[in-house]
């Protein structure tokens, strides 16, 4: 049996970025590249209540386990909503925060949270973690977006299981986008071509980039497009300009920026993560009040994109309802808490059973509305 041992980190750039990406199975979001560039640019660390406390487990030399796991002292940019939890703790006087949380920050992907060479390593370093959590004063311990497996080995351990929806969407090995509204039933396939229409008469051209085509300039754009989205909202971005940029060069494979132009003059921008199976949407914002463009640029042109390019799915992030008519499916997300309280872990199992119950009877109802002529099954997950 092997003898492992468990390590913190508090700056995943003192891990050797090649180990670390040995055990990702090439997954964007996780990958070394993206954590530095969080960490690099100051979006995480002590002025943002993200502290790093990577988790890492070593058989002598060699890194088998690793897992992003951070020290919150608070709950903004998680996407898994326990702010309710947070209050009730302080109305009985108790601190919640700061607690540990294993997520990939501001960034709501499901995927392997557990990073191993394999079952058995990955199995341990949950162990070690939840020892950490044991052995430490802090409230809980929270895995956000932990694959359907993992969330298996969570429960078993004795972590709450918490469910969620996004929507996603899947290739059939659809030719193009024409195959794939041939999918769906007329009333949307309908929907959809008045949107391309609608979006097609601001007589807007289109340009895929990566990070080793996009220049300084057409981040610069994006960025100012991205904040814009979240002064509309009353709400400033997560990530600075630097972020962007530096993830670009580090990793440029992962990255995807797409481009609305006007006789050469961008006027809105998406920004997606990819890897080798899926795409992401992630980000977008426009200079001035295009209706139907957002969903040109966040999602038709995303799925044209996977098709050309056949990826298995298209991601199109937290929420959105809206996305089931433009052929995006719900699927199942799950996160996993340990709660160090007793009596608050039973209150919070109690809550669990009855959300997970609205959240069946949701994910029937949204099966009854599904935009495809015959029902296609349930979705992956």
């Amino acid at each position: 049996m092997p003898t492992y041992r468990f390590r913190r980190f508090d700056d995943v750039s003192g891990i050797d970025a090649a180990a670390w990406d040995a055990l990702t199975d090439g997954q964007a979001c996780v990958s070394h590249a993206f954590l530095a560039a969080l960490e690099a640019t100051g979006c995480v660390g002590a002025a943002t209540g993200w502290l790093p406390r990577h988790a890492t487990l070593w058989e002598g030399p060699q890194l088998v386990a690793a897992m992003p796991l951070y020290e919150k002292h608070h709950s903004y940019g998680e996407y898994v909503f326990d702010w309710a939890w947070a209050e009730a703790y302080a109305r009985h006087g108790l601190a919640y925060y700061p607690k540990w949380l294993a997520a990939v920050p501001f960034t709501p992907v499901p995927g392997m949270r557990l990073l191993g060479r394999d079952t058995a390593s990955r199995k341990a370093l949950l162990q070690a973690t939840l020892a950490l959590a044991e052995e430490s004063s802090l409230s809980s311990l929270h895995v956000l977006f932990p694959t359907e497996t993992e969330a298996g080995w969570m429960r078993e351990a004795g972590l709450l299981i918490r469910q969620g929806v996004q929507f996603h969407w899947f290739n059939a090995g659809y030719r193009d986008f024409d195959g794939f509204l041939g999918s769906l039933n007329h009333e949307k396939r309908k929907k959809i071509r008045q949107d391309r229409r609608h979006a097609a008469a601001h007589a807007l051209t289109f340009r895929w980039l990566d990070g080793t085509t996009a220049n300084a300039a057409d981040w610069a754009f994006f960025h100012r497009c991205y904040a814009a989205t979240y002064a509309l909202h009353r709400s400033t971005p997560y990530l600075g300009a630097r972020f962007f940029a530096q993830l670009a060069s580090q990793a440029p494979r992962s990255v995807r920026l797409l481009l609305a132009e006007r006789q050469g003059q961008p006027v809105a921008s998406a920004f997606f993560l990819c890897d080798d199976e899926a795409l992401y949407g992630r980000y977008w914002g426009a200079t001035e009040h295009l209706p139907f463009l957002h969903f040109e640029l966040c999602y038709y042109r995303a799925i044209d994109y996977c098709i050309d390019h056949r990826l298995s799915r298209f991601e199109g992030g937290a929420q959105g309802e809206h996305k089931l008519a433009r052929g995006l499916q719900p699927v199942v997300t799950r996160s996993a808490h340990w709660i160090r309280e007793p009596r608050w872990r039973d209150a919070v199992d109690r809550f669990l059973a009855q959300e997970t119950a609205g959240i069946d009877f949701y994910l029937d109802e949204l099966t009854e509305r599904s935009p495809f002529r015959a029902l296609q099954g349930t979705a992956p997950e």
